[in-house]
């Protein structure tokens, strides 16, 4: 099957309409749940509130991160292995992926996965692209 882009993108948009506004981005230690309906695992290494507009508008059939991902003070030290976004009252889930450092192929890109209780960092990239191009 192909879609147009027209069709890839209106499904890559709708992924910020169903999440919401303002969610909250988990970065976690640890292997990801089987699937978001799962139960949390991992260590919670940091808390993100994201913007109110978290995301850009699809374009290509590829939807990127929108403004600043960055977080003043880590919760707690250890190694960051993938995330979960969740709507803006702490569930449920919506999103899980991978974390890795930037050019490491990871769902989302952080410039160290190794991250300290009070350390600042940014996420370096975070991109959703729709497939049947």
């Amino acid at each position: 099957m192909q879609f147009s882009t027209t069709l890839r993108n209106a499904r890559a948009d709708a992924i910020e309409t169903v999440v919401g506004a303002s969610p909250v981005l988990e970065v976690r230690s640890g292997a990801a749940p089987a699937d978001c309906a799962a139960a949390d695992t991992g260590a919670v290494l940091a808390t993100l509130a994201l913007p109110a507009d978290w995301m850009a508008a699809a374009a290509n059939g590829a939807k990127a991160l929108l403004g600043l991902w960055q977080d003043l003070s880590a919760d707690a030290n250890g190694d960051a292995a993938h995330f979960r976004i969740k709507s803006n009252g702490g569930t449920p889930c919506h999103v899980q992926g991978t974390v890795t450092a930037t050019g490491n192929g990871g769902d989302m890109t952080l410039a160290s996965v190794t991250l300290a209780a009070g350390q600042e960092f940014t996420v370096n990239s975070f991109t959703v692209t729709e497939g049947n191009a």
